[in-house]
């Protein structure tokens, strides 16, 4: 809820669906005026921005960028004067053999997994430093603790964004600009797609919950980590129904 006087602003990237449209939806429902970005589904991102506007009388950009390219972020940052609050959604997978992965497959990874987060936190800092405060949440994945395979690059990936996030927030913690990731085990969203019934069946049999999570779980645990007390910071906070836990 609104801790200030004034309005408050919240980027949330890769928010046309799954983790990201779930966040765009709580943070206006929370009253802040939002940023979102994707790369591929702009007019499912428009209907989100307007119909967010329109429920809870916000202010709502939608901005078309890859946020696995510098002058993409930089552009985007040129709409921006004030950030209260980071979330770095904006994310791709890749499964397969390491072996038949190329070159260029794989700095894809990492340029929008993992350099986005770069990018993003180095020009949302200064916007934050104004008011000595701030909140950066990083979406990460269970895979960035324990390796998955068939999915190295995207492990690796993700286990670079949460050393990132713990580095990050020692820089940030003088400045009173909070840096926490949210570790995710199988949501429901497009990106499990790749997986066949019986696989998903499978995967699902090893969670205790038995179930995958839900988008908005995700997306609430986000919420909350942005909310949370200052003195919370360097954390990766994991939701996977005790799968990993």
């Amino acid at each position: 809820m609104n801790t200030y006087n004034r309005p408050k602003y919240a980027l949330i990237t890769g928010a046309s669906r799954g983790i990201g449209r779930a966040a765009a939806e709580i943070f206006a429902e929370n009253g802040y005026h939002l940023f979102l970005t994707c790369h591929n589904s702009m007019d499912e991102l428009e209907h989100l921005a307007e119909s967010l506007q329109s429920a809870h009388e916000i202010n709502c950009l939608a901005v078309r960028a890859d946020m696995g390219i510098e002058t993409d972020v930089a552009r985007l940052f040129t709409h921006i004067q004030h950030l209260d609050v980071l979330v770095n959604n904006a994310g791709m997978a890749y499964f397969g053999l390491l072996s038949e992965m190329t070159a260029s497959q794989w700095h894809r990874i990492m340029a929008v997994n993992l350099d986005s987060c770069f990018y993003t936190c180095r020009a949302a800092i200064p916007l934050m430093l104004k008011n000595h405060r701030g909140s950066i949440v990083n979406v990460s994945s269970v895979w960035g603790a324990q390796g998955a395979s068939m999915e190295a690059a995207y492990s690796a990936s993700k286990g670079g964004m949460n050393t990132f996030t713990k580095a990050l927030a020692k820089e940030l913690a003088p400045s009173g600009i909070q840096v926490n990731a949210v570790a995710c085990g199988v949501i429901d969203t497009a990106m499990n797609g790749c997986l066949s019934p019986e696989d998903m069946d499978a995967l699902r049999s090893e969670i205790p919950a038995d179930r995958l999570g839900r988008p908005e779980e995700a997306a609430e645990l986000i919420f909350r980590t942005a909310q949370a007390p200052p003195y919370m910071t360097g954390q990766i906070i994991t939701i996977d129904g005790g799968w990993y836990t």
